[in-house]
């Protein structure tokens, strides 16, 4: 569960004269907001802030009309700007942590999240947004305890166990990981997200047919969601199953032109067809999206290798092992 929040004002009790006609867009904007009509939303609170330009519920909501539409870094501004015209403005503090997750700039959205958590301990949507980024910054014994905390206040909360999941899935304790999702699908048979995550866990335990019943369980309940379709391209790329991996691929990046994940797929793709320059532009373009995207740069120093640019791969080699993103093995390494 991700929240967003936007501020709520009943005419009557936000006042009269003066401002009611500002008061008049805000609700019009969460009406437009509720309907999923994004662009006017924002028009509506753009004309209560030419009202009060110091409007901060105003300034929150439009954040958060941008915010839906990816526009981080303009969604970032409007939060900054309801917290300065309202230092103690806890929704936008939340709002702003949330964009700055998504801008991967963690240390700055846990600072946020954290002054929400000092005032109000026990604040169910900060202690899963802290889990959140403290996943994102793979502290995971830390990210472990904030959704554990989610889970004393509320024990069915499917989400947590399907984050849970998630972060025994990265730490490769497979069997955890499926007792943490098979608890959410216990609790709601629905939970589409346990059902993939349940299938990268099988693809990490090389159980693809088992992995493949899972997605196929998620599109399913979710048709067309463009990560689920990455994932199984995926679950194909390994089944050598390459004309259907391509069709998931596409499909997911058209979809979602911001997923590192599928664009590090494509680069394997390119691999698998002996493209290496069509490798490396994606893998690349994987990296950029999503710096820490699974063996990206090992796949690119092997399709640097390739294609013969001996010199980038062991560039890249050096680069990643200073990082400690990729072990040092000798068999594997370019620059010797």
């Amino acid at each position: 569960m991700r929240w967003i929040l936007f501020s709520l004002c009943v005419l009557t009790a936000c006042g009269e004269n003066t401002n009611t006609r500002k008061h008049r867009f805000l609700l019009k904007g969460n009406v437009a907001l509720e309907d999923q009509n994004g662009d006017l939303a924002i028009r509506y609170f753009e004309e209560a802030l030419k009202i009060d330009s110091c409007f901060a519920e105003a300034h929150n909501n439009l954040g958060t009309a941008l915010f839906r539409q990816k526009l981080y870094k303009e969604a970032l501004v409007s939060y900054h700007h309801a917290i300065n015209c309202q230092p103690n403005f806890s929704d936008a503090y939340f709002n702003q942590s949330s964009t700055l997750y998504e801008l991967n700039q963690t240390t700055e959205a846990l600072a946020d999240v954290e002054k929400i958590l000092s005032i109000q301990p026990d604040t169910i949507p900060a202690l899963f947004l802290r889990g959140l980024i403290f996943t994102k910054r793979r502290e995971f014994r830390k990210a472990e305890d904030s959704f554990s905390k989610v889970l004393l206040k509320d024990s069915l909360n499917t989400e947590v166990y399907v984050n849970l999941g998630t972060l025994s899935f990265y730490q490769k304790k497979y069997s955890d990981a499926r007792n943490y999702l098979d608890k959410a699908i216990a609790i709601s048979p629905s939970e589409v997200n346990a059902y993939n995550a349940l299938a990268l866990v099988e693809t990490a335990a090389d159980n693809l047919e088992l992995a493949m019943n899972h997605i196929d369980k998620a599109l399913s309940l979710k048709p067309g969601d463009a990560f689920f379709r990455n994932n199984r391209g995926y679950i194909y790329l390994l089944e050598n199953e390459l004309t259907q991996a391509l069709e998931d691929i596409n499909y997911s990046i058209s979809a979602d032109p911001y997923n590192g994940w599928a664009y590090r797929n494509k680069g394997i793709y390119y691999l698998k067809t002996g493209d290496n320059d069509s490798a490396i532009r994606m893998l690349v373009q994987a990296i950029e999206l999503e710096p820490d995207v699974e063996n990206g740069n090992l796949l690119l120093i092997e399709a640097y290798l390739k294609a013969g640019e001996i010199e980038k791969a062991c560039d890249l080699w050096r680069e990643s092992i200073k990082k400690d993103e990729v072990r040092e093995t000798p068999a594997m390494n370019p620059c010797k």
